[in-house]
């Protein structure tokens, strides 16, 4: 056992590795885009999880990571970060698993944080999401029920694929603020 969760969180740190901030003003900009683009498609699908985007201390939208696998799988992706509703810099996010896992899939991940503690929790990297059991899917009313848990809701708005999954894994995390190299 010990094994599978040290190939599990090496694959997490591997993905991790591989993402990072926007470098140019084109790769901001087309990131800007996704996420706005993103944000709109939650909300069309769900009304209600507008409460999360008003009522959060900040939130991280992740659009189309791409994840995939055949027994041990990964994912990955890069979004914006906002406190307060404003910009404040961008994340990367890293996942490994290891058990059941056949197929592909893509889908945006939004991740509600309810206060400044959660906020900067997130932002030193001291938070990671073990395995996706946590997220709520995006679809009409899911936003009502939801709450927070530990001071933080995540949702995923699955984008198509498809992919049987009963593995052990995580997520990890990285912040860049706005103006870092």
């Amino acid at each position: 056992m010990k094994s599978t969760l040290l190939v599990t969180f090496a694959c997490v740190a591997l993905l991790g590795a591989c993402s990072g901030p926007p470098t140019s003003a084109p790769q901001r900009d087309e990131l800007g885009a996704k996420v706005k683009a993103a944000i709109s498609d939650a909300k069309r699908d769900d009304p209600s999880m507008a409460k999360f985007f008003d009522s959060a201390y900040g939130y991280a939208v992740l659009p189309s990571v791409g994840k995939g696998g055949f027994i041990i799988s990964g994912a990955g992706g890069d979004g914006e970060t906002f406190k307060g509703g404003v910009l404040s810099g961008f994340c990367s996010m890293g996942q490994g698993s290891i058990g059941l896992t056949v197929g592909g899939q893509a889908f945006d991940e939004f991740i509600f944080l309810k206060d400044e503690s959660a906020y900067n929790a997130f932002v030193k990297g001291e938070w990671a999401l073990a395995a996706q059991a946590s997220a709520v899917m995006v679809k009409a009313g899911a936003g009502v029920a939801a709450d927070y848990q530990g001071g933080v809701a995540v949702f995923i708005n699955s984008l198509g694929g498809a992919m049987v999954e009963a593995s052990v894994g995580g997520q990890k995390f990285n912040f860049h603020p706005l103006g870092a190299k």
